[in-house]
């Protein structure tokens, strides 16, 4: 499951990747030679798309790597580890691209953007959005905040494109006057990218900082572990995650008069049923308590 979950995530970032790079060059030239400042902002940010899939890239390989001496629980923080470094990624580009604009607007425009840089911003658009919605459905099939993370920064790109297009046309509609419409357009476009960036951040660092699962996820957990034969009560159920795996602490009641080798044999049983009913657990640890007797715990 693993390796076809890592070759899955592999493929579509590196197609990310190189459709990046390809973008970026062509918006580069396009916005140079057409006079288009936002088209030259949405080529800056086409590049840093090209950096965060390299990160992304690299971060799913380590997350995949078995547990070690030094890492007992795996290698799965890499992922939001990545989705915070591209998150702020997104932040450093959108910042990138309102001085890019606001430098724009103080200087005096002779040219308005030429016609032909419509064309490129329509292409961009359709195939950054196509990416954005590959991407984040692999995602969410592979549960990849990293990836979540690297698909929003297609979408951010089609956004400023989208920006971008709409500030040109403008600028060409309008005539003499609207020649800095398009750096209008791109420096709404960049507070998108920012309100967009510090979602995915605050996500990530929730991760990192083992945030709850959603109530859900920890009730179903808590209904297989009480449908075990023997099992009293549950009376603590700590869930975490860790890249895309779930690590469990629980407490189980059990008779307690019941034997050792009988409570632990019920302790299998919990783990093994936890694990089976959902493939995203990594790992469950239980301690067994004595049924209807309360004692002094730190």
């Amino acid at each position: 499951m693993q390796t076809t979950r890592l070759n899955r995530g592999v493929k579509i970032t590196v197609l990310g990747m190189f459709a990046n790079i390809l973008l970026a060059a062509g918006k580069m030239v396009a916005g140079i030679l057409g006079h288009s400042y936002a088209l030259v902002a949405d080529a800056v940010e086409s590049i840093a798309d090209v950096f965060s899939s390299m990160v992304v890239w690299r971060a799913m390989i380590v997350a995949e790597e078995p547990a070690d001496a030094e890492h007992p629980y795996g290698h799965g923080k890499a992922e939001p580890i990545a989705a915070g470094i591209v998150s702020t990624m997104l932040l450093l580009a959108s910042g990138g691209i309102a001085f890019t604009a606001i430098t724009a607007l103080r200087i005096p425009r002779e040219q308005p953007p030429q016609l032909f840089t419509l064309i490129v911003l329509v292409a961009v658009i359709l195939v950054k959005e196509i990416l954005f919605r590959v991407v984040v459905r692999e995602a969410g099939a592979i549960d990849s905040a990293a990836m979540r993370a690297d698909a929003w920064h297609h979408r951010s790109d089609a956004i400023t494109s989208l920006a971008a297009g709409i500030g040109i046309t403008v600028a060409l509609v309008g005539g003499k006057g609207y020649e800095s419409a398009d750096a209008i357009a791109a420096l709404a476009a960049a507070c998108i990218i920012a309100y967009n960036g510090w979602q995915l951040l605050a996500s990530s660092l929730n991760e990192l900082m083992d945030i709850a699962p959603k109530p859900e996820v920890v009730q179903a957990i808590r209904d297989v572990a009480l449908s075990v034969v023997g099992v009293s009560g549950i009376e603590k159920c700590i869930v975490r995650k860790s890249g895309h795996l779930f690590w469990v602490e629980m407490h189980v009641e059990v008779d307690p008069q019941m034997t050792v080798i009988a409570a632990h044999d019920i302790a299998h049983s919990v783990k093994d049923k936890i694990r089976e009913s959902n493939a995203s657990v990594g790992d469950v640890l239980i301690h067994v308590e004595p049924a209807g007797q309360k004692t002094l715990r730190n």
